[in-house]
């Protein structure tokens, strides 16, 4: 390599040196034509198949809006395939464990983004651009000894 004196000298060895390459995604199908993606938020764990068809979803063994009540949870779930504009196009079937059905409904969703960008690697751009294929690492925090919970402390007392 050689030894560069100026600023230019620099600006010209970037750019007349090879940019490394932008990793290529490759599509990821199973022998069924599906996709498989771990989903992950809280303490929950997805784990998410999608293939194409009418778009039906299931969570473990129900009907996503019987599993998930509440309205709110239910658009949280949908939110990666209306953003990748691929309503009614895939079906979901997803199994989820622990955590509360918040931490399942974010964790559903983090599957359902991670197994579309394996199914059809173009919708990266705008799932990552959505914030759906980034883990939200919030998690609760741990008892401390000394304290009641994580951080609040005994209640006092003067006697």
């Amino acid at each position: 390599m050689a030894e560069l004196n100026s600023l230019e000298e620099l600006g010209q060895a970037t750019t007349a040196s090879e940019q490394p390459a932008r990793p290529v995604h490759e599509r990821k199908v199973d022998a069924q034509g599906r996709s498989y993606a771990t989903g992950k938020r809280k303490d929950a764990v997805a784990r998410v198949w999608v293939k194409p068809g009418s778009g039906k979803i299931t969570i473990n063994g129900r009907e996503f809006e019987k599993y998930f009540a509440r309205p709110v949870l239910q658009m949280v779930l949908q939110q990666p395939i209306v953003a990748a504009n691929r309503n009614g196009q895939f079906d979901v079937v997803a199994t989820v464990a622990g955590g509360g059905l918040s931490g399942q409904a974010g964790a559903v969703r983090h599957g359902i983004s991670k197994a579309l960008t394996y199914y059809e690697p173009e919708l990266r751009g705008v799932l990552k651009k959505g914030g759906f294929l980034t883990r939200d690492s919030r998690v609760v925090e741990r008892k401390k000894y000394g304290k009641a919970k994580a951080r609040r402390s005994f209640q006092f007392s003067k006697r």
